[in-house]
């Protein structure tokens, strides 16, 4: 979910009240209950940060990038007409796109009143934590990851275990937060309940751990095949994978190791939405400068140590199936960057260990080998896109000045989201595409055109228009 967000749902304060009391309610209930109300520092959140994120969130300026807010209403689904037929669903999101949990025992504190042991398992992804001054860095410590040159492995911060809940339910891609302030397929989610899915049952989710490669994600690929199976087992027909963004370079790779077989057997077809099949742009800002999304109490160069260690981040740099080598992608007072200058690029920004990296995952997926099952390939059009990055002399330690823009869905350029039309040729099966016309890139997870046609796909129907102009209605 590469996010960089310019449009904010708008929801009325009604729905915010509404919400504070249902948090109100179930803390009473708790309390009731028996239930134990247990203090802690910068480890985790507790009751009243929801209240105060709220409130953050809505005095910020409607026009931030960043991207929760686009997210703390998503719009209810209009879901009318449906046919009743619901075979199996397994939806993968994108990057940031579930829940991460945390306990730790940690043997050192970058801040004295970071939480430095907890029992139980805390929300480390969305922490709310993350927006304080202080807990930022508590929350750096505990998320980021340590990267190991000699053996090629990344592994959690030292004292910190890293777990994803609720494999196979839909709960941790639907909201990121316990308090369900940002929500991210719960539109989608309900949507498909309201024309006859049942949750946790014939729509699934797959969340992962979206800081790892799946070269080092094993362990989550075998529990993905044993889902597909379980669920084509339970309800004897195939079952249809969708992904959202980075989530379709990990279905890709589940395919792709999968014998055709396999494919032919359990799976209907894969839904590929927004995908950054060539990779995407903004990749290596986030890797050089960093990138807050706007929120103004994290500095970019701050949130930048926890971005360069994902290895998810170098995976998705931008490649030479969509850009030409002489391709300019950061400009400098000092050197003008394409795709052959990365490992100078990783030295020029003393982050040497991320062409190792580049190294360990550039050729994952970056051949696009078919997925071998039918695809629904989906994205955004019409949007100016930033395809080039101009920097002053304040590189890489400061924001780029300027840009240079292509088309795209204001995030990843058409021209990387388009490649999946080569699929067509190269293998037996069907390959539809279609390009929606003014749709950014985390709306399209959202948008009630977008549903209807995942719906008319799930419903067997054949006639898939190849462009949808979301801006004024007509196809």
């Amino acid at each position: 979910m590469y996010c960089h967000l310019d449009s904010f749902y708008q929801g009325d304060r009604k729905q915010v009240a509404t919400r504070l009391n249902s948090s109100r309610e179930e803390t009473a209930a708790n309390t009731a209950a028996g239930g134990k109300h247990t203090k802690r520092t910068m480890g985790s959140s507790g009751r009243v940060w929801p209240l105060l994120t709220l409130a953050f969130l809505l005095g910020l300026h409607h026009t931030s990038c960043f991207w929760i807010l686009n997210v703390v209403f998503p719009p209810n689904s209009n879901a009318q007409n449906h046919s009743g037929i619901t075979p199996p669903l397994i939806i993968v999101p994108g990057n940031l796109g579930n829940r991460l949990e945390a306990k730790i025992n940690k043997p050192q504190l970058v801040h004295w009143m970071c939480y430095k042991k907890t029992v139980h398992w805390f929300p480390l992804w969305i922490d709310l934590n993350m927006f304080m001054p202080i807990g930022v860095d508590c929350w750096i410590d505990n998320i980021r990851l340590v990267y190991n040159r000699t053996s090629r492995r990344s592994f959690n911060s030292p004292g910190v275990q890293v777990r994803v809940p609720g494999f196979g339910q839909t709960y941790p891609i639907e909201f990121l937060d316990n308090n369900k302030l940002a929500g991210y397929f719960y539109t989608m989610v309900q949507h498909l309940v309201n024309i006859g899915y049942t949750r946790n049952e014939t729509v699934r989710g797959a969340p992962y751990d979206w800081r790892l490669t799946p070269n080092e994600n094993a362990e989550y690929l075998i529990k993905l095949q044993e889902l597909v199976e379980q669920m084509y087992e339970q309800y004897q027909e195939p079952v249809y994978l969708l992904g959202h963004s980075m989530g379709c370079h990990y279905v890709l790779y589940f395919l792709n190791h999968q014998p055709q077989a396999w494919k032919d057997k359990y799976i209907r077809g894969f839904i590929s939405l927004a995908a950054p099949w060539g990779g995407a742009v903004k990749v290596l800002r986030v890797i050089a400068s960093g990138e807050n999304d706007g929120i103004p109490m994290i500095s970019n160069i701050k949130i930048r140590e926890e971005q360069r260690m994902a290895t998810t981040n170098p995976w998705m740099l931008p490649t030479e199936k969509a850009w030409p080598k002489e391709h300019i992608f950061l400009s400098t007072p000092k050197f003008n960057y394409t795709r052959q200058d990365y490992q100078r690029f990783f030295k020029d920004i003393n982050f040497e260990d991320g062409w190792y990296m580049w190294e360990d995952t550039k050729n994952l997926t970056a051949d696009l080998h078919p997925p071998g099952v039918e695809v629904w390939c989906m994205y955004g059009v019409g949007l100016p896109t930033p395809v080039t990055n101009i920097y002053d002399e304040g590189y890489p330690n400061a924001d780029p000045v300027d840009y240079v823009y292509d088309d795209g869905d204001d995030t990843v350029g058409s021209r990387s989201m388009s490649l999946c039309k080569n699929w067509s040729g190269q293998q037996e099966k069907p390959v539809h595409v279609t390009e929606y016309r003014g749709l950014p890139h985390l709306d399209i997870v959202f948008n009630e055109k977008v549903l209807n046609q995942i719906q008319q796909i799930l419903e067997g129907k054949s006639e898939i228009p190849n462009e949808v102009d979301v801006r004024s209605g007509q196809i």
